[in-house]
């Protein structure tokens, strides 16, 4: 079933429209702090689209994703008490509580690996702020976090142009029910673990 295909030829007209810039930053901004999509998904058919301004892309994506995360960053600070109930019923309370462990114990390290990593950053944002950590440190491990991945993803795309586009378009239905597959996978095991 060729699902994925319209989707795939929608987000790539998304990712040429002209306000396209703008709905990488708002969605880099929302997901430091509180939304559950990764800008990733923006970035890749953006860079995809316009490989020349793959870098300034990443850049973009970065200070907006820094910016969200210091929003994320001031939610723990003052507001830990009020967003507990959220986390909780989205399920990022356990989430939560292992990035504080992992505050206590690595610091700089622990903001800097979770801004690279597909751990949902909006955790270790309020962790951060919640925590009290230093906001110089926090922002400079941001960055380069952040940086190091949406550089990467950029640099990917840059790297692999037109061939990987036509690959990606030719096998978008197959990765995407591998997508799902995984996920539902991945569900049942959490589920019954």
């Amino acid at each position: 079933m060729r699902l994925f295909s319209p989707l795939y030829a929608r987000v790539m007209n998304w990712s040429r429209h002209r306000h396209a810039h703008r709905y990488l930053a708002a969605l880099s901004f929302a997901e430091s702090s509180f939304f559950p999509v990764p800008p990733d998904v923006l970035l890749a058919p953006m860079t995809l689209a316009r490989p020349e301004q793959g870098w300034r892309l990443a850049f973009f994506t970065t200070l907006a994703s820094v910016a969200g995360g210091i929003l994320g960053y001031t939610i723990g600070w003052f507001a830990l008490d009020a967003v507990e109930p959220l986390l909780r019923s989205a399920g990022y309370w356990e989430d939560y509580e292992r990035a504080s462990a992992w505050f206590e114990r690595w610091g700089f390290w622990a903001v800097l690996v979770a801004g690279f990593s597909p751990i949902p950053y909006k955790i270790f944002t309020i962790a951060a702020g919640a925590l009290r950590t230093w906001l110089p440190v926090f922002i400079v491990a941001s960055f380069l976090g952040r940086g190091a991945r949406f550089f990467l993803v950029a640099g990917l795309l840059i790297w692999g142009g037109e061939r990987m586009e036509r690959q990606l378009k030719r096998h978008v239905d197959t990765i995407g029910w591998l997508t799902v597959a995984a996920i539902a996978i991945a569900y049942l095991v959490i589920q019954f673990r």
